[in-house]
């Protein structure tokens, strides 16, 4: 506070410290977006369509705004969170059976994150038995023994980190030309895979957990609405950081993979593929990043699943409150951890089915949540005088469509019905 009276007459300098002291929930959020699994579609598309996918990062962006600026107005305006606001709005048992499989499907999302850490360790020629486990106590660590102002600079740092995508991507010698064209001019495949990939790329912005975490990080910060501007920018902000990060993926696999005819399956593959045609270094950094976002997204994610499962069921939450306090909160945390990369050290585990089947449920309830969230929204008696205005509206519920029809797509394709 001290600080801030300092520059009193200042108004400039308050508001740009202002804005740093509230800077966070957005940004980490869109940040940890890009997982391994989101790093691993934007991959994939990048070698097998090069440039052409580039186009869907603008509706993306647009949608991933529109979602997250609601979940920071509803946690600024009511001072709760996502969970408790569906158990209130909807009741306990709508909730308990959205619940349950966010929770299986966030344990198969962790899973996935801890595949992450142990693919690009790997290619530092560390086996999964020690970067596995060791990651998994140092996220656990982290939560447990820190509190969320330390967690959330932790957080920031490795938001940074994704930054090395953009390095990988300029060492391949993109050809810019044909990047902005496929921006400034999409192009249309009529076959299943274009199109599944295309709903991939947009889908992938928006994961149900991250709904859940976002009102919890403004409510764990304190946020009033007097704050509003500031929050909006940090959401902004993190929105542009998912996009940039995933627009780099893609044309570093674009310039080198699609270039040569050659194709992956998961990102760490990305990344062994890219040394021998934009040399070591561009590979390593590419790896780099992998297992930043990996291990940045094995903590968010089980914290994430943690907060709304408790706030759904009443129980206390947060990184603020010893375990005494919290002792489901922590506990779930943990079991979470357990589980997610116990799963990964299992000889031959079905890391692909995994994958799947977690992709599906995530498709089952996105468009779920997002119902409860614009009904929540748009409620006088929630909201006051802060409800969406009719362009919120439009967008939001244009957003949830979509999302529902591209979710839907993804649904049969995952199963193999499309």
């Amino acid at each position: 506070m001290k600080l801030f009276k300092r520059f009193k007459d200042k108004p400039a300098i308050r508001s740009m410290l202002l804005f740093l002291a509230i800077l966070g929930p957005g940004i980490i959020t869109g940040s940890v977006d890009n997982d391994a699994g989101g790093i691993t579609t934007y991959s994939v598309a990048g070698a097998v369509y090069g440039y052409k996918l580039l186009w869907t990062l603008i509706p993306s962006f647009i949608a991933l705004i529109a979602v997250q600026e609601m979940n920071a107005r509803m946690g600024i305006v009511t001072g709760k969170g996502l969970a408790d606001l569906i158990r209130e709005s909807f009741g306990v048992r709508i909730t308990f059976y959205i619940f349950i499989f966010l929770l299986v499907a966030d344990i198969g999302n962790t899973a996935t994150e801890f595949a992450g850490v142990a693919g690009s360790m790997n290619i530092f020629s560390v086996s999964k038995y020690i970067s596995v486990p060791l990651a998994a106590i140092t996220v656990w660590v982290l939560v447990l023994k820190g509190n969320y102002k330390f967690a959330e600079r932790i957080f920031l740092l490795f938001s940074v980190f994704l930054l090395t995508y953009v390095v990988s991507a300029v060492m391949a010698h993109p050809d810019w030309g044909s990047i902005g064209s496929a921006l400034i001019s999409p192009s249309m495949e009529w076959n299943s895979g274009y199109i599944a990939t295309v709903m991939g790329l947009v889908g992938t912005t928006v994961a149900p957990w991250m709904q859940f975490y976002m009102q919890s990080s403004v409510i764990e910060k304190g946020l009033k609405i007097s704050n509003y501007r500031y929050t909006l920018w940090d959401v902004v902000l993190g929105c542009i950081a998912t996009i940039v990060v995933a627009f780099f993926i893609i044309v570093a696999c674009a310039a080198t993979l699609h270039a040569n005819g050659i194709t992956i399956n998961e990102a760490s593959d990305a990344a062994m593929a890219l040394k021998p045609l934009a040399g070591a270094l561009a590979g390593q950094l590419f790896a780099f990043g992998l297992f930043v976002a990996s291990i940045f997204s094995a903590a968010i994610l089980p914290l994430a699943t943690a907060f709304y499962v408790c706030e759904a069921f009443g129980f206390e939450a947060g990184i603020d409150k010893k375990f005494s306090e919290a002792p489901q909160f922590y506990s779930l945390f943990t079991v979470i951890i357990l589980i997610g990369s116990g799963i990964i050290l299992i000889p031959n585990a079905p890391l692909i089915a995994i994958t799947i089947w977690t992709q599906v449920l995530n498709a089952i309830l996105l468009p779920v949540v997002l119902i409860c969230m614009m009904l929540i929204v748009n409620n006088k008696e929630i909201m006051e005088q802060y409800t969406n205005n009719k362009a919120q509206n439009m967008i939001g519920w244009t957003t949830t469509i979509v999302l529902i029809l591209l979710s839907g797509f993804l649904l049969f394709s995952g199963i193999g019905l499309v």
